[in-house]
């Protein structure tokens, strides 16, 4: 029996009985028919228990030629491998706890001193200099500080031995410090709710695999809020019924839990402000704390007084031919009560204006404060949700424009923010665009980093998605009217042959035109079969391969099936960036990047001002030993590293949800049978919406006329517009 040492990379099939084939990653074998493989991957078969991509295993078996799939190994037993004392040294002398180290020096340093090594460096730090690379200051650096936590190493190494991975020991001390013993030995669940990247499933594993029973009522009062904040990620709702949570809660247990069990299970969640019972709502303590805050916030702004400005409307006026524009009474009353009230909510549709009226509150502010760019920008602060959606902002009223994380200096690692209710911002007044888009608990961590008589105006339309996370919280203000809002109605951005507007009113009316296709250029829909849509939207697209990047788009609202985003993307990159001698390629989990692709980000990466949603092009690929991919987002580069690999992907499709915040030329979406289940009104309005100049629906008219009439994905169930109307008791 042979064996190879590596990293499960991802798993191809999997049966109900633990039936595995994946992808193998080896580092190290004692087979010379596969020492070919060694830093490659191979299939390999076998029943599996479980499996992750951050541990090691070595898995022991033989080699097989399948007829059909090559070569393969058929695995008998596994085991993983747990990291070894020297790694998990390795890994916290390279931390952030010793600057100026990284992971070369310290890897030298664990080379000549082996497992010793923090002895060694407590008793006799001179020992250090003898080693290449490190200079008495370092020596002196990593003596003090280990003096300074000589007990944190062997914390790590616990972590390592129950079965965490270096990385994640390093995470989790980090979170706890000196209060790491008393997490692991009473309260390790805690970890989930602390550290975004150590999953439920991993440390239930790790709890289990070290003797617990899966009984332990700490195991099944962490299964209840794992399965809250999982149906609140899934769903949208901020608060679920007990029912839910019984159907749910037996599948991650894997028993059914008695009900004396839950009952007690419940009440420690009480009383530990995890959770909170209100009549028949279930809440995650943090849920509930967020729908507070944010209904106090604004109520009290809504109560405050308007100011008093007896010159507001000549200064308006003076406006309007600054602007040389003649505002309807909407825009009129938007920009007047923008600058009078202290909370305000403008809605519509598009083509209502609401560019426009952010352009005339910014210029009515410096009309009335004389104050130049630089200096208003310290008073008034405009924000979005996505990278894509501020930079739109900014492009269209000429005035800077952030996403809220970076202006709440968001905190990737421990995902915290250092604008909050400590550390305020001093800005007095808040413009917020797509607010459609923003979930509760972003928008409570906003008005934390805000003061109480900060001014904010909020700017969406809400009949576009709701945000990803949970809430519904644009829809839910206007529903409660208990904020000023003024809707925008009337219609500027509709030429006489643009039927494009057209259709998108007909979807916030629930109707369906099909009349309206075919007649005007900007509108088309094209019928096919199933089978026929990915060759249609080819020929479709094969008209505009020399339109800028940034201005066609095809928009698709699922990743899988033949019509999906990622077999179209495989498509469409053969026909814009088709493979030539002279473009270098890089295969990434089987995925062929090239340079001169178009791709999307899949992750926030604020410190390098990239952001989820951006869109960029691939300019450079280094595909020696240190591989590398440089993409260009609209003139900022941004390196990446096989360890960030996965934070894009391609974006000659992409999905609907991510579009939203943008606007494009030419969009094509294809409508076909399979996508049944997600067509919606909002997942199609805010489609259509994405488009400024052409729209082509391609496949079956029946599925279009199904999703402006479907609003099963619409109703999230929230207590926001309940608060701001009755008050929180």
């Amino acid at each position: 029996m042979t064996y190879i040492k590596g990293q499960f990379k991802k798993a191809i099939f999997e049966g109900d009985n633990g039936y595995t084939i994946g992808l193998f990653k080896i580092s190290e074998t004692d087979s010379e028919d596969l020492k070919d493989y060694i830093n490659r991957s191979i299939t390999f078969t076998g029943y599996f228990h479980d499996l992750n991509e951050i541990d090691n295993y070595i898995f022991y078996g033989k080699l097989i030629t399948h007829p059909k799939y090559g070569d393969q190994f058929q695995t008998e037993k596994y085991e993983r491998v747990k990291p070894e004392e020297k790694d998990a040294i390795l890994e916290f002398l390279s931390s952030s706890i010793f600057k100026g180290i990284g992971k070369r020096k310290a890897k030298k340093i664990v080379e000549v001193l082996g497992k010793d090594t923090l002895n060694v460096i407590l008793e006799n730090p001179s020992n250090l200099v003898l080693i290449p690379t490190i200079t008495e200051k370092n020596a002196k650096m990593l003596h003090d500080k280990l003096i300074e936590y000589e007990s944190s190493y062997k914390t790590i190494i616990k972590l390592s031995d129950l079965g965490f991975s270096n990385k994640e020991a390093m995470k989790i001390y980090n979170c706890y410090r000196e209060k790491c013993e008393d997490i692991i030995n009473n309260d390790i669940y805690d970890i989930v709710s602390r550290i975004n990247s150590i999953t439920f499933k991993r440390v239930d594993y790790i709890y289990l695999n070290n003797g617990h029973d899966k009984e332990d009522l700490n195991r099944v009062k962490a299964s209840i809020c794992y399965v809250l904040r999982t149906l609140m990620e899934t769903y949208g709702h901020s608060y679920f019924k007990e029912e839910e949570i019984l159907y749910y809660l037996p599948r991650v247990l894997g028993f059914q839990v008695t009900e004396s069990t839950y009952e007690i299970a419940m009440e420690d969640l009480e009383i530990d402000l995890k959770i909170v019972k209100k009549e028949n709502r279930i809440y995650l303590f943090e849920s509930l704390e967020a729908e507070e805050f944010i209904c106090k916030r604004l109520r009290l702004l809504s109560h405050q007084k308007p100011l008093k400005d007896k010159s507001i409307e000549e200064e308006i006026k003076q406006l309007e031919e600054y602007m040389n524009i003649d505002y309807n009474k909407e825009q009129e009353d938007a920009i007047r009560d923008a600058y009078l009230k202290n909370l305000l909510i403008i809605t519509g549709g598009p083509g209502t204006g609401k560019t426009t009226i952010l352009r005339g509150i910014i210029e009515l502010y410096k009309q009335t404060t004389k104050l130049n760019n630089k200096k208003l920008q310290e008073k008034i602060t405009l924000l979005a949700p996505t990278g894509r959606a501020a930079k739109r902002m900014s492009e269209v009223t000429n005035f800077k424009a952030s996403t809220i994380h970076r202006f709440l200096k968001w905190n990737k690692d421990n995902d915290t923010f250092a604008v909050n209710e400590y550390s305020k911002s001093d800005t007095e007044i808040v413009i917020i665009d797509e607010a459609s888009m923003i979930d509760m608990f972003l928008f409570y961590n906003l008005l934390k980093g805000l003061h109480t008589n900060t001014k904010i105006i909020i700017v969406g339309d809400y009949e576009q998605l709701p945000s990803v996370g949970p809430g519904q919280l644009l829809q839910d203000f206007i529903e409660s009217k208990m904020i000023d809002t003024i809707h925008l109605n009337t219609l500027y951005r509709q030429d006489d042959d643009s039927s494009i507007l057209t259709l998108a009113y007909n979807i916030r009316e629930k109707v369906f035109d099909e009349k309206i296709f075919n007649i005007n250029e900007d509108l088309t829909f094209i019928k096919c079969r199933d089978s026929e849509v990915i060759n249609k939207v080819l020929l479709t697209s094969e008209t505009f391969k020399d339109l800028s990047y940034k201005d066609f788009q095809v928009l698709a609202p699922m990743y899988k099936t033949i019509n999906g985003i990622d077999n179209l993307n495989i498509h469409l990159q053969e026909l814009f960036n088709p493979k030539t001698r002279t473009k270098k390629e890089l295969i990434i989990k089987d995925i062929t990047y090239r340079e001169k692709d178009k791709v999307i980000q899949l992750t926030n990466m604020p410190d390098d001002n990239v952001y989820n949603g951006d869109i960029g092009i691939i300019t450079r690929i280094e595909n020696g030993k240190n591989k590398a991919i440089y993409i260009d987002f609209d003139g900022n580069i941004v390196k990446y590293t096989p360890s960030n690999f996965s934070n894009f992907k391609h974006a000659f499709a992409i999905s609907i949800h991510k579009s939203q915040g943008s606007e494009t030329d030419v969009v094509i979406i294809p409508l076909v049978k399979s996508f049944h289940k997600m067509l919606y009104r909002k997942l199609i309005y805010t489609g259509v919406t994405r488009c400024k100049k052409k729209l082509f629906l391609i496949g079956d008219i029946k599925q279009l006329d199904f999703a402006i009439h479907n609003e099963s994905n619409l109703n999230r169930r929230t207590t926001i517009k309940e608060f701001l109307i009755n008050g929180i008791k």
